[in-house]
């Protein structure tokens, strides 16, 4: 499959597909010619990124994680719970900055009382 065709079937733009092959999330066969040429299973591969880019996680972790995807689009095997949990708390982390953020800001805009 070419990279245009993926494209097609994955609604992910060209430049993210050699994004994802240049972070070592996707990878391609090259011909002659040098165009790129993905394996049949690269739908889903993609699929399963896009599931994960969803879930919040950087590219480095789905590195480290997408060999271990199972089962559906973003099915994990157990052994990852750890490491997704890690990643949970720091999402939790910066939302609980982020409201205090907030706070702060409405009460600068609050009319003194």
């Amino acid at each position: 499959m070419r990279i245009g065709e993926l494209a097609r079937e994955t609604g992910v733009s060209v430049r993210l597909l050699r994004y994802y092959e240049e972070q070592g999330l996707l990878t391609a066969e090259r011909t002659p010619g040098g165009q790129r040429v993905y394996a049949a299973d690269a739908p889903r591969t993609v699929r399963r990124i896009r599931a994960l880019l969803d879930a919040g996680l950087p590219t480095r972790v789905i590195r480290e994680v997408l060999d271990c995807v199972c089962g559906s689009d973003a099915e994990v095997e157990p052994c990852l719970t750890p490491l997704l949990l890690e990643q949970l708390e720091g999402i939790e982390e910066r939302i609980a900055r982020l409201e205090g953020s907030r706070t702060s800001l409405t009460r600068l805009l609050a009319p003194s009382a």
